[in-house]
């Protein structure tokens, strides 16, 4: 049985970042990752940077314009180019890790009991492991719905395999109107593709400021999204070209024909086959790892870092978790999930849309009494300059203090712009600070003054 300091199950960005600090403190370190397509983890190679690629290659798409088979032969360039992408950075996250003397396995880990680990190799073989520490960071995979005739369907794919399609499908129908389903929806568009979304719920971005969500719902509506709400899919059929989705909605049957079905209904924690009961560490109720606030599990010596762990399913997260646990081992053990501050995010749409803090439904909710500030993308000289015109940023404040409670942003560089608010809200300064504050011009950031100057 080989021995280690420590033992990283998945190459996230939590495991490979914890790795290399530990390795680098002189720990004898291995990391297990199951797939040779997933070093570097989910990020790189069938998330946010293949999927961001795409949607950058979309926005240039639809700038030239050009009939269908001109689309088309772009699109297949930008699935080629995202794949020399991932790879390079696959290959980078590998050698990187292994230089600074971490021992990548290849294979599928299992606890065998509290501090073992048995790890079956792709050779057939088994290699059993010991570690003083175990960390699990395993990340999450697509939800497929029981819907009859979806998984049979030759035609069904979920966020990460339909961007492995080298074929522009003409009708994509996507069942979800999620965050994930949203982005998919805006880059197909983009690239050609006639585009339905199907969401069983009647709610349009129901975590969102109301009337920011309704910009968001036009935009998408005004470039030719389909949406339909309150729809129940049925079953999917296959024909010889294409598949039908049939659905009802509002009493009403329908049917649509799709090249391609996009499932975007959210991801279940990957757990299952990780023997996670012969080491006492606990699941909850949807089948994460139970974590504390230091993302202890409930097992002595391990920890969950991640998607894994049942948070919020962002990179960052994850990068943030690897400091957390970082700073147990190494450090003061003072970082906590409670003390990150606020979480911004972003949802890769054209324009982006990008929050953090309260919506002004939620802090009056909560009894504050707050000044609301909103501002039209198309009032920004950049965004004249741009010809990115769409959009509306929304700023939530405390009356009694002055200081930003949330950011709502619908716009060019929202997903840039909504960083300048995470750290105004955590140091807590008021708000008149960036109003006041000296922008470049002509900048989207100088949005930020103007908006500010308008709150009322």
């Amino acid at each position: 049985m080989k021995r280690y300091d420590d033992i990283i199950i998945g190459f996230g960005k939590g495991g490979k970042t914890l790795a290399g600090a530990l390795a680098g403190s002189g720990r004898r370190v291995a990391l297990i990752e199951q797939s040779a397509q997933m070093y570097g983890g989910t990020c790189i190679n069938v998330a946010c940077i293949p999927s961001k690629s795409l949607e950058h290659s979309a926005r240039m798409s639809a700038a030239q314009g050009g009939s269908f088979a001109d689309r088309a032969a772009r699109y297949a360039q930008a699935v080629a180019k995202k794949r020399r992408l991932t790879a390079a950075l696959r290959q980078k996250n590998l050698a990187k890790l292994q230089s600074a003397g971490v021992e990548v396995i290849l294979g599928r880990a299992a606890f065998t009991g509290p501090q073992t680990l048995s790890v079956a190799l792709p050779d057939g073989g088994t290699q059993q492991l010991q570690g003083g520490h175990i960390f699990i960071n395993t990340g999450a995979q697509p939800n497929l719905p029981a819907i009859p005739g979806l998984k049979e369907s030759r035609y069904t794919y979920t966020s990460q395999t339909l961007m492995e399609l080298d074929a522009l499908p003409a009708e994509l129908v996507i069942i979800g109107g999620g965050y994930i389903g949203l982005e998919f929806a805006s880059y197909y568009q983009n690239f050609g593709a006639r585009v339905t979304v199907v969401q069983n719920t009647g709610d349009f971005m129901p975590r969102e400021d109301a009337e920011v969500a309704a910009a968001v719902r036009q935009s998408l509506q005004d470039r030719g999204v389909q949406l339909l709400f309150g729809a129940q899919v049925q079953r999917v059929e296959d024909g010889p070209d294409a598949a039908t989705v049939y659905l009802q909605q509002a009493g009403e049957r329908r049917a649509l024909s799709a090249q391609a079905v996009l499932v975007a209904v959210g991801r279940h924690p990957n757990t299952e086959g990780l023997g996670c009961e012969r080491a006492g560490v606990a699941l909850t109720d949807r089948g994460a790892v139970q974590v504390d606030e230091q993302l202890r599990t409930t097992a002595p010596g391990v920890w969950a870092m991640g998607d894994v762990a049942g948070g919020l399913q962002f990179t960052y997260i994850s990068l943030d978790d690897s400091r957390i646990v970082k700073s147990q081992l190494l450090g003061d053990g003072g970082r906590t999930t409670q003390n990150r501050g606020a979480v911004p995010y972003s949802v890769f749409l054209d324009p982006p849309m990008a929050r953090v803090g309260l919506t002004e439904q939620e802090a009056k909710d909560r009894g504050l009494s707050v000044q609301v500030a909103r501002l039209p993308v198309a009032a920004i000289p950049k965004a004249q300059v741009l010809g990115q015109t769409t959009g509306l940023f929304k700023v939530v404040i405390e009356a009694a203090s002055g200081r930003i409670l949330g950011a709502h942003l619908f716009g060019a560089e929202a997903h840039e712009l909504i960083n300048i608010f995470k750290l105004a809200i955590d140091i807590g300064v008021p708000y008149t600070v960036l109003r006041d504050n000296i922008y470049t011009h002509p900048t989207m950031a100088e949005g930020i003054g103007d908006l500010l100057a308008a709150v009322r």
